[in-house]
């Protein structure tokens, strides 16, 4: 894939998660807990949300040499986008199995809430309302996974930032 593909994508894609982690903080928001099957600190999942989809879309829109700069790389080095775009695959797929898990698993296992509402943000669905295993499989467990996926891509960019590589 050439280097200029590889950046389209990874645009793309940050742009992507960053909306979807953004859409998801909305439920939070919009609920504050009141009226679901379990309180929790929403506060805290609302601003790491908002925190995380604004830092993703951010690094799509920044300018390749501001990036470059921070990460102390060439702004053609391959590294730029292609480490990060692998973290965000990384955190989307696991997070992806983590959302069917969450589905999947019987109500006989008693799954902590404040664990799962961590670990896949739409937990509160399948709590309220128990949606389909396809809707599961197309929608929530795609959007964990790109709320995760914007995690993945924000830490990638801090390994990059802190890494000790000189330039080239």
């Amino acid at each position: 894939m050439s280097a200029s593909a590889i950046r389209t994508t990874s645009r793309i894609a940050f742009f992507l998660c960053g909306l979807i982690s953004l859409f998801t903080s909305v439920p939070y928001l919009i609920l504050r807990g009141s009226g679901l099957p379990a309180q929790s600190e929403w506060v805290i999942f609302v601003a790491i949300l908002a925190l995380v989809g604004f830092s993703s879309l951010t690094l799509a829109l920044l300018p390749r040499s501001w990036i470059a700069k921070v990460c102390r790389k060439d702004r053609d080095d391959e590294q730029l986008f292609l480490a990060p775009i692998k973290w965000l695959g990384g955190f989307a797929a696991i997070s992806y199995l983590v959302a069917l898990v969450a589905y999947l698993a019987p109500h006989s296992w008693n799954l902590n809430t404040q664990l799962m509402f961590s670990l896949c943000p739409l937990y509160f669905v399948k709590m309220t309302f128990d949606p389909s295993l396809v809707a599961t499989f197309l929608l929530l467990a795609p959007m964990n996974a790109g709320v995760y996926g914007s995690l993945g891509l924000c830490l990638g960019y801090a390994w990059l930032a802190v890494h000790k590589r000189t330039l080239r």
